[in-house]
Formats: structure tokens, sequence, C-alpha cells
């Protein structure tokens, strides 16, 4: 059974790319892309993507929440972690309403991205992510 992947949208290339690789070392399967258009055409090419780790301030003609709105639309069993560096709670909480898992505000630390990628993926029916889930969790506690 493969473990689920974890799509990581920032227009910024260094942060994005920084984290990918930090969570492919800790084993997470994790693909990434710098916009919500590009991440949509994933969704819409059938790709399966369980979590979304999604910036909300992005340039161009989709910001984070546009895309919340869209990756529900195509697949509304995706969960979507939101990040910020804007401190804009009142946008986060809109993101929240909108179906957003959590959010998280940037500068991040991996750690709590940890925690909250095992809380989502916990929360999930199928063994697969219940597994990534405990063992992300495993992980955090060695810490």
């Amino acid at each position: 059974m493969q473990s689920p992947e974890i799509l990581v949208v920032d227009d910024e290339g260094d942060f994005r790319e920084t984290l990918m690789n930090r969570l492919k070392k800790r084993n997470i399967p994790t693909a990434g892309c710098g916009s919500g258009e590009e991440a949509l055409r994933l969704f819409q090419e059938g790709r399966r993507l369980d979590v979304v780790v999604l910036d909300i301030k992005m340039p161009g003609g989709m910001d984070g929440i546009a895309t919340l709105r869209a990756i529900k639309a195509i697949h509304a069993g995706a969960d979507v972690i939101l990040l910020t560096g804007h401190a804009s709670l009142e946008t986060s909480l809109q993101g929240m309403q909108e179906g957003a898992a959590d959010y998280l505000l940037k500068p991040i630390k991996l750690e709590d991205l940890l925690e909250k990628l095992a809380q989502v993926l916990e929360r999930k029916s199928s063994p697969a992510h219940r597994a990534q889930g405990e063992e992300i969790r495993k992980m955090l506690e060695k810490r």
C-alpha cells in the first residue's frame, strides 16, 4: 500500500524546495508546485494528493483561498493546511470556514507542520493514512 503524498503549494521556490526536502528526508512522499493553477492541474489529472500544504498569499490569478475552494470542489476529501506569512488571522479563519483542516503562520517550524500532518492523517479512514500519521507522530516523540 503506497503512502499518501503531501503536496506543497508555495510561490517561493526556495521555501517550497527546502520544505519538500525536509519532508522527503523523513520518508514522507512529497510533491510541490508554485501556484494554485498548477495544483489544480495535478488534481484534475487524477493525482492522489490527500494533504495539501498551501500558501495563502500567492501572486497571479489564484490566491490560497481560491485554490482551497477549487481543490475542495474537485476532491472534497483532500485536507488542506494553510500557510500565511502575513500573520493574517482573519484570512486563515476564512480558510477554515472554507474547509481547511488547519493553518500555520510563517515562518513555520518543521515540528509544528509534522504535528499538523500527523493529526490530519490520523483522522482519515484509510489504514495507509493512519499508519503514515502514526509514523510522523513517532518521529516527533523521538525528538
